[in-house]
């Protein structure tokens, strides 16, 4: 496949929606399914190369394309990961607990002592974040662009108290920024 060269500049609005779009397939999988990776392509060239693939209606600037992954770590999977000239962004959704702002200082006491080993550390901050009772669980939807615009939505898990939490998506520009700089760095 080649790729046309002209220049192609998506805007933060470009990336939300598809962002969006991300959101709106994790939300058909259950809780629990492990993070799912996407290359972002413009539509338009995807409508050129499988246009079986695009609604003719569909006039998005990116389309989010699944890609198949193991069920490993992301981590780990974000570090092999590299794309071809089409793919001109990327996102993971991946789930997440969220614990409110006071929770911090129970945290720092469950890994503190255990600083010398960072894998029991995180394994004991894992644990204080499952046990502590304000958590909740979110979707994290993080993406990026190879121009550099980056962005990350939280959509919280549906409670009784909160029925529609999931439909909204929140962002704040200091969230996830190391899953930020991971999918920037595939590029």
């Amino acid at each position: 496949m080649t790729f046309p060269q002209q220049p192609q500049n998506f805007s933060q609005a470009d990336l939300g929606n598809a962002l969006a779009q991300c959101a709106g397939y994790a939300a058909a999988a259950p809780w629990g399914s492990p993070a799912t990776l996407f290359a972002l392509v413009p539509t338009s060239f995807l409508a050129l190369q499988a246009p079986d693939l695009v609604d003719p209606d569909d006039n998005s600037p990116l389309s989010p394309v699944v890609q198949e992954t193991s069920d490993g770590d992301l981590e780990e999977l974000l570090t092999t990961v590299t794309w071809p000239d089409a793919v001109v962004g990327c996102a993971v959704v991946t789930e997440i607990t969220v614990l409110p702002p006071d929770a911090e200082s129970a945290l720092d006491e469950a890994f503190e002592p255990l600083l010398a080993d960072p894998d029991a550390a995180d394994a004991a901050a894992r644990d204080a974040a499952q046990r502590h009772p304000e958590r909740r669980e979110a979707r994290l939807i993080a993406g990026v662009l190879r121009t550099g615009q980056r962005l990350a939505l939280l959509s919280l898990r549906a409670t009784d108290d909160e029925p529609h939490s999931e439909s909204d998506l929140r962002t704040h520009p200091t969230l996830a920024p190391n899953v930020l700089d991971a999918l920037a760095s595939t590029f």
